[in-house]
């Protein structure tokens, strides 16, 4: 019964233009019972589709979704993987955590250095604009969700 316990996971999906105008994230819902949440989404003028979305639902049901997702041609990559912080580069002086939609980042108030929760991000890229020093970048490597 592990795997139907509630789970959630943020994702990023790039469409081939083939894709861009199907329905597939409805999909999710009706064929694997499972909610999302789209935080941020677009069409290139190529007509490819970038979307950052959280799935929520049994983990069986999000790997049979993410497998369904690549069998369309759309490419899934874990949002956590997305956001890269240079801890070296980081001068703490918290201006991304005022624009955080998520929270993910935060100053820790013991350590007073950044804290960088990459399970909330949602890859909106507000911190990575705003950094003065640049420590925060955007990873642009598809590396393969759910596949344990």
């Amino acid at each position: 019964m592990a795997q139907n316990v509630p789970y959630h996971t943020n994702v990023h999906l790039t469409f081939p233009p083939s894709m861009s105008g199907t329905p597939v994230v409805c999909n999710l819902t009706r064929l694997f019972d499972l909610d999302f949440s789209i935080s941020t989404a677009q069409i290139s003028p190529r007509q490819e589709g970038f979307m950052t979305l959280e799935l929520l639902g049994p983990q069986d049901a999000c790997v049979r979704a993410v497998a369904y997702l690549r069998e369309r041609g759309i490419q899934v990559s874990p949002v956590a993987q997305r956001i890269w912080h240079d801890e070296d580069r980081c001068m703490q002086c918290g201006e991304c955590t005022a624009l955080c939609p998520s929270s993910a980042l935060s100053i820790n108030r013991e350590t007073r250095r950044l804290d960088f929760n990459k399970e909330k991000c949602t890859v909106c890229t507000r911190c990575i604009r705003i950094c003065p020093v640049g420590a925060l970048h955007l990873d642009a490597q598809d590396d393969s969700l759910l596949t344990s």
